[in-house]
């Protein structure tokens, strides 16, 4: 018998075009998906898969953004063309080795009558998905296709906006619109954002959600959690990430290479019961750090153990990614400001501009972190243009 107290699940975009409760594109339409590895239905479905054998549009051709069609390589590795096993389709990487291979070419586009997207994001400007969405949303509109997006839930709800707005000048592959760090949209919500307010100006049709309200935890739309990328492995990891994603402009590590990337910050030169004790000082609200000792199996600081801080989030409504990351930074550089240092080596196609600075997205930012300036301080210095944008973003929202 059925629990008539429990909320009913949430589905997705994908789910309603492929029932038919929403027509964004005639039957028969030569259709090119871009997709990735969290782009399934409530069974776990692949909507590779789902669309073949729905039978009702004719499926060309594969879009693979960074990490690849299954999810196979890491951060910043090259995505390679190539054929999907089960079906023979061929698949475009949009994942290079330049910025150029970012863009779908126009040649890539021929026999399409429209692009759809299904892609879950996790809620954080640097997050890349959906700037492979806008340069094919671009490439699109050049080619006069409409761009379908299957819309999925925002994992941190829809309420969170959070962090400094990015500044033009720091734009980039992880940042290439003026968005704050939390920005509280799903990537359809994003997708009419990119389209009317930044230029992109395609034939733009977002197939919405059924039953997602912006108060839903990723748990509460009963949805599967599939990774969306190697190293994002549950809703907790997804939760710290707008935070931790900034450890990857230092040389501490992020944890990658352990089970529990992005809740675990460490060094070889740290000591962890001392940064703990410095957090805990803090008083960051919604978390608590643990002292931690981990060895990374690969990148940075690879089988070399290290030490550092869980950071374990207890309340997620409380609970401040960004400013806890940035406590977090500022602690590990007045423990150890010999050993620590930003990030030189070349990050998301960037030779010349710093990984950090990318991340933080004022160019303020880091000159404050480096003079050791109160939360409270750096936290001020962007509130007008977060408020500016909570006030932009309204035009866009799909949900109440």
């Amino acid at each position: 018998m059925r629990d008539s107290g429990r909320a009913a699940r949430v589905a997705t975009g994908l789910e309603r075009w492929l029932r038919g409760d929403a027509k964004p594109l005639p039957t028969g339409a030569r259709i090119g998906l871009l997709a990735h590895p969290a782009s399934v239905d409530a069974a776990g479905h692949h909507a590779v898969h789902r669309i073949v054998e729905a039978d009702r549009f004719r499926l060309v051709r594969l879009f693979a953004p960074e990490h690849g069609l299954f999810g196979h390589e890491q951060d910043m590795q090259r995505v390679d063309s190539a054929t999907e096993s089960s079906t023979g389709l061929p698949v475009v990487s949009l994942y290079g080795d330049t910025v150029e291979s970012l863009r779908p070419a126009r040649g890539d586009l021929q026999d399409l009558d429209a692009i759809v997207a299904d892609l879950q994001d996790v809620g954080a400007r640097y997050y890349t998905f959906v700037y492979t969405l806008s340069y094919v949303m671009e490439a699109a509109r050049d080619a006069d296709l409409p761009v379908v997006v299957l819309d999925r839930p925002n994992p941190l709800g829809g309420r969170r906006v959070e962090g400094p707005v990015l500044v033009p000048e720091l734009s980039s592959f992880v940042g290439r619109y003026p968005l704050p760090v939390c920005h509280g949209m799903t990537t359809g919500e994003l997708a009419r954002m990119f389209n009317d307010e930044f230029g992109i100006g395609c034939d733009l049709r977002v197939v919405e959600l059924d039953g997602w309200r912006r108060s839903m935890s990723f748990e509460e739309t009963r949805l599967p959690w599939v990774p969306p990328s190697p190293n994002m492995p549950t809703p907790t990891t997804a939760r710290v990430y707008p935070g931790g994603c900034l450890i990857e402009g230092t040389n501490l590590s992020e944890g990658r290479g352990t089970t529990t990337p992005f809740e675990l910050v460490g060094a070889p030169w740290l000591d962890g019961h001392q940064l703990a004790r410095g957090l805990r000082r803090a008083k960051m609200p919604g978390a608590l750090f643990r002292c931690a000792s981990f060895r990374p199996m690969f990148q940075k600081h690879a089988d070399a153990p290290c030490s550092g801080v869980q950071v374990i989030v207890q309340d997620a409504e409380l609970f401040r990614p960004f400013s806890t990351y940035l406590a977090i930074i500022r602690e590990a550089r007045i423990q150890q400001p010999e050993s620590f240092r930003w990030r030189t080596e070349a990050y998301e196609f960037e030779t010349e501009r710093l990984a950090i600075d990318l991340l933080l997205g004022r160019p303020e930012l880091r000159p404050m972190l480096e003079s050791g300036a109160a939360l409270e301080e750096m936290e001020r210095s962007w509130e007008k243009e977060l408020a500016e944008f909570s006030e932009l973003r309204r035009r866009f929202l799909l949900y109440g």
